[in-house]
């Protein structure tokens, strides 16, 4: 199924992409995201906040944007 993929890690982009049926937002972060922390990034589905047991379905957009920039000066 296809889903638009909004990464605003780095220099961010987005871009659309097929993933599996049935894919979590868990298991979708964890392999785009393989050395991350879940709890450093704000999640969304849809533009809302999303549960790691959400279910990511054909046209959703997920978005992953970090929650702590590093190098920014306190």
């Amino acid at each position: 199924m296809r889903i638009l993929y909004i990464n605003n890690d780095g220099g961010g982009f987005a871009n659309h992409i097929d993933v599996s049926e049935g894919t979590t937002v868990k298991q979708f972060f964890a392999e785009k995201v393989p050395h991350g922390r879940a709890q450093d990034y704000l999640i969304r589905v849809n533009r809302q906040a999303a549960a790691a047991d959400q279910v990511l379905c054909h046209g959703d957009r997920i978005s992953i944007t970090p929650t702590k920039i590093e190098g920014a000066a306190a």
